[in-house]
């Protein structure tokens, strides 16, 4: 079976890459930069191939702008790289060393996980991301992407392979699974004899059911049901230009605002629906007049992602209001505030239950890059382990090292 095959030489590549120096691991990312650069043609011909099928299968706007690789795309995956080399390795690090009265030393130090799977959708730059931070801290990597992504997967890892072999490590160390039938996944998510843990990158759905249904241990990262509260006294020209970007500067992504929370009292409420209306928005509002771009607002929109020009917006009559229903209606991804009322602020930050949280600026900085990472390998929603974008340290565990002088347990 491919699955078996595949585990069996990604486990062994993480035992080799474990023994790898910083140095070692540096130059292979230094390299595979290099190498996406010299195939961007090839890889850009492949891409084209899926997007093509996208088309052809009705694919939505939103998913073909997942899918879509282009040049400026591409440098942006190997600068990317090159700053990932530049970060502090954390495999080795010491966390933390005491010495107990019996003279006992023990030191904590983090180490790789070993074999990291991934489950992911029609994102061909997360085959970069994965593979590049889990190189760099010493995991092997198993991908599993989308049907909709194959040929830009298989040509991505195919140039990882290339630069990988001009490394000193194992190209085996990143496993690309081709069969992408529901059947493969479902077999993955029991591949506890391979795999160490087990990441969801994608849609709610996705992550549901590897949540459900894993035995191997899940790394659970979340939907993206954003939202951005404008208070009472917010300076009207910021306001409105961190909603739009929000919103509008790449609504396809899990950081961008899907809800607008206004305050009645704001006076800036006609300017935000014009400049809406300007990025063509269609916005789902929850009083006020209809019109052109603007529908009644029902229950289910309070908890959509839409992934796309589409905005709900909400009138609310305090800050306390609004927490509430970013607490009953978000995922617990990333929520802004809007505000120059410092105590409003700090009730925000500190009862908004969110991985991340903003005072006067927009959600889209939720990323591994812009949060100075190199990369991510998703964001994590939840509260164990790694929460809000996953860099280095959230890809390692840790080892006590325990030395004595001929102690025993009495």
């Amino acid at each position: 079976m491919e699955l078996i095959h595949k585990g069996q030489k990604a486990k062994k590549a993480a035992e080799e890459l474990a023994k790898k120096t910083t140095q070692q691991k540096n130059r292979a990312l230094e390299l595979i930069s290099g190498q996406l650069m010299q195939e961007k043609n090839f890889i850009l011909t492949e891409n084209d191939k899926d997007l093509d099928e996208g088309r052809k299968n009705g694919m939505s706007d939103a998913l073909l702008d997942r899918l879509r690789l282009n040049e400026a795309r591409l440098e942006d995956m190997a600068d990317a790289l090159l700053q990932l080399a530049r970060l502090e390795d954390p495999v080795g690090e010491i966390i933390s060393d005491w010495e107990r009265p019996n003279g006992l030393e023990i030191t904590q130090v983090r180490v790789p996980l070993g074999v990291v799977g991934m489950i992911y959708e029609a994102r061909p730059n997360v085959t970069v991301d994965a593979s590049s931070l889990c190189l760099k801290t010493g995991n092997a990597v198993m991908l599993r992407g989308s049907s909709t992504a194959i040929h830009s997967n298989k040509a991505i890892v195919k140039v990882i392979h290339q630069a990988l072999g001009m490394s000193a490590l194992p190209p085996d160390a990143v496993q690309l699974i081709e069969d992408t039938s529901r059947e493969t996944a479902s077999a993955m998510f029991k591949l506890n004899d391979y795999l160490d843990v087990l990441i969801p990158r994608g849609g709610a759905k996705l992550i549901k059911a590897v949540v459900e249904h894993s035995t191997v241990p899940v790394l659970e990262t979340g939907a993206g049901n954003c939202h951005v509260y404008i208070d009472e006294d917010a300076d009207k020209e910021m306001a409105i230009n961190i909603a739009i970007n929000a919103k509008t500067q790449r609504p396809s992504v899990c950081n961008a605002c899907e809800t607008i929370i206004v305050h009645r009292e704001w006076d800036g409420l006609n300017d935000l629906v014009l400049a809406l209306k300007e990025k063509e928005v269609i916005i789902h509002r929850d009083e006020g007049v209809c019109g052109e771009k603007i529908i009644p607002a029902v229950e289910e929109d309070w908890a959509t992602e839409y992934l796309g020009l589409e905005v709900a917006l909400k009138v609310a009559k305090s800050v306390d209001e609004a927490i509430i229903h970013i607490n009953r209606y978000g995922t617990k991804h990333s929520e802004a505030i809007v505000s120059a009322n410092p105590d409003n602020v700090e009730k925000f930050l500190s009862e908004v239950d969110a991985a991340a949280v903003y005072h006067n600026a927009s959600t889209r900085f939720t990323d591994g890059f812009e949060f100075g990472f190199g990369a991510e390998i998703g964001i994590s929603t939840q509260k164990l382990h790694a929460r809000g974008p996953m860099g280095l340290p959230a890809l390692t565990s840790t080892k006590y090292i325990v030395k004595g002088n001929g102690q025993i347990k009495k």
